[in-house]
């Protein structure tokens, strides 16, 4: 068999109604979009939300909360993640992208408290969670915000 003797497989091709061609066809006048009105007309239907002029439900349901356009997008870094530097190291933003732990130098970065520090480390993050603060402290290093 070759590629032209291939078939395609029995109803694969749905043969596209052609409406508006008189009554005789069952698809003349009207075309199967009923009878004549809002739906029948070209282009979109009724929107989605609408009620028929009562104050749609979107309308009724008080607005709640605040979503920023501009949110500030930390990039996060575990306690247990810091451990494959050697102790001592000044841990800085540039240090954690060399090693892939960030993507980019262009957002802030965040230490959370995930995993145990084992070694004496000084931090350099634009934030802090609490509990990692304390367990680095209390692995013998120290922490600095940047702005």
């Amino acid at each position: 068999m070759q590629a032209h003797q291939l078939r395609s497989p029995e109803g694969s091709h749905k043969r596209k109604k052609i409406v508006g061609r008189g009554r005789g066809t069952g698809h003349g006048k009207r075309c199967g979009s009923g009878q004549t009105g809002q739906n029948c007309r070209a282009g979109r239907a009724v929107m989605l939300a609408y009620e028929g002029g009562q104050m749609s439900l979107l309308r009724r349901l008080p607005k709640v909360g605040f979503r920023s356009k501009w949110p500030d997008q930390y990039q996060v870094v575990n306690c247990e993640s810091l451990n494959r530097f050697e102790e001592g190291t000044t841990i800085t933003p540039e240090l954690l992208k060399d090693s892939s732990l960030i993507r980019s130098l262009l957002k802030p970065v965040k230490i959370l408290s995930v995993g145990d520090v084992n070694k004496k480390f000084k931090v350099q993050a634009h934030r802090f969670s609490k509990t990692a603060l304390e367990k680095i402290t209390k692995a013998g290093g120290t922490t600095e915000i940047l702005s």
